[in-house]
């Protein structure tokens, strides 16, 4: 199971101005953590509560569904075009980049087994779309457009390139078979049009946010369809879950981490830094910041009062960033509170030749050694120099990166997440902040009923008269 270690913000560990009394805290927050993991599964299935995210685990139903596409399509596609921006592309993509090769897309068709190459289309950056284009085989490519409105400007454009192109270059009769929409179940813009049309479907489940969406078909179609197994993911989730479900502060690490940020937060330290020490999982750091930022970030609580809450998360990868941003999180000002990624064993390792520089005293200590021993211990300093500047920390460790293991890492931040806005007294799952940059964009873009902000979106008018 992953762990969490939280030693590293006692006040033994980094001081009392800097630190917690750990055991005082645990007891003072028991029976408050107790009745918030209690009343958030409470009402998981609850209409209108968004929180129907924490039955994903269990959808029996829809695996047997996105596998039974997967085994039909199989070897048919030799590129796979993600549509997506936000929550419907960060957690496919961290998923990918952390389940399979490296070097994925440039392994041949029998080095992949013939699952195909995957791309994320996430920007509306014609640099990025023109030249993706440009080197697909219309009849051996695959699109996938998420966006449960089906209003989403960045998506929606970049799916009526794609149809068009595919329109182009097909067939009329075979377009339809390279393309698969996942959006909502009934309502919104893109289910009438796939119904039409007669694309493969897959549902974005009702109260399920975007940034919540990685184990529904969001996130899991882009993992079977490469070849992942959805049933380690499964059985990860509930494993972990029958932990994060117990309301004992003692026993629940999601509520532990959660607890732990919040008191650092109202202490003073507004900075949430995410670093695994993977190069596999550097892409859940970008999923984490989208998560914790549009989650915590509001400018309203429960009650309607203006507090403008929420800590800014800041992506770091172990060890690149030791070279780049350790020297401030050392030694810059006391504003921030570090969660790394320690992975126990990699999924292959490599020895530094024996034979190399041997002469130089300087570089023969390296000869002979795996690279995953200098990995821990660029770890174990690393973290080791930040408890010892007095900057509090935690740990998660994973046994090894696979499916099972990084879906507790993603499941337990999830959880996490829910945890927090409930200590402070938001909720974390709208994103009011930003809805308002949409209906601008929709302005400035022309869309029917938006005309009257266009002059707000051009900045000619203050929204809040000030």
């Amino acid at each position: 199971m992953i762990e969490l270690d939280y030693g590293n913000i006692s006040t033994e560990k980094v001081g009392s101005t800097h630190g917690l009394n750990l055991p005082q805290v645990f007891e003072d927050y028991r029976d408050q953590i107790r009745d918030i993991v209690s009343r958030i599964y409470a009402e998981k299935d609850q209409p209108g509560g968004w929180k129907r995210w924490l039955n994903l685990g269990y959808d029996q139903k829809l695996l047997d569904e996105l596998n039974a596409y997967a085994q039909s399509v199989k070897g048919r596609f030799s590129d796979m075009v993600i549509l997506g921006i936000g929550g419907s592309s960060l957690g496919g993509y961290a998923m990918l980049r952390a389940l399979l090769h490296p070097y994925w897309n440039q392994l041949s068709d029998a080095q992949r087994n013939g699952f195909p190459r995957y791309y994320f289309v996430e920007n509306v950056d014609s640099d990025q779309i023109n030249p993706l284009m440009e080197m697909l085989d219309p009849e051996r490519t695959l699109f996938v457009v998420i966006s449960k409105s089906g209003t989403t400007a960045e998506t929606m454009s970049a799916f009526m390139i794609s149809k068009d192109w595919l329109e182009q270059k097909l067939p009329a009769d075979q377009v339809k078979q390279h393309i698969v929409a996942i959006t909502d179940a009934q309502k919104g813009v893109l289910r009438p049009v796939a119904n039409q049309l007669q694309y493969q479907t897959f549902e974005v489940p009702d109260d399920v946010g975007g940034r919540f969406s990685v184990f529904c078909a969001v996130g899991l179609l882009p993992a079977v369809l490469c070849g992942v197994s959805l049933s380690e993911i499964q059985k990860g989730i509930q494993n972990l879950d029958k932990v994060l479900q117990n309301p004992d502060l003692q026993q629940n690490p999601a509520a532990q981490g959660a607890l732990l940020q919040y008191l650092l937060y109202e202490q003073g330290k507004p900075i949430s830094v995410f670093m695994p020490y993977s190069y596999r999982l550097a892409s859940v750091s970008d999923w984490y910041v989208q998560l914790w930022a549009e989650s915590l970030g509001k400018k309203h609580d429960l009650q309607g009062n203006v507090v403008h809450v929420g800590p800014t998360p800041v992506r770091a990868v172990g060890v690149t960033d030791q070279h780049s941003q350790v020297q401030l999180f050392n030694e810059g000002p006391f504003d921030k509170v570090f969660t790394f990624v320690s992975v126990g064993k990699p999924a292959q390792d490599i020895q530094i030749p024996a034979n190399q520089f041997s002469d130089v005293e300087d570089l023969n200590y390296l000869n002979g050694k795996p690279m995953s021993q200098l990995m821990q211990a660029e770890f174990e300093s690393t973290r080791a120099s930040i408890t010892n500047n007095q900057r509090p920390n935690m740990t998660l460790t994973l046994p090894q990166v696979d499916a099972y293991h990084v879906a507790q890492l993603l499941y337990l931040l999830e959880v996490q997440t829910a945890i927090a806005g409930a200590l402070m007294g938001i909720d974390p799952f709208d994103q009011p902040g930003v809805e308002l940059a949409k209906k601008y964009t929709y302005a400035l873009m022309g869309r029917k009923g938006y005309e009257g902000l266009v002059s707000e979106a051009r900045g000619q008018k203050n929204p809040i008269g000030v």
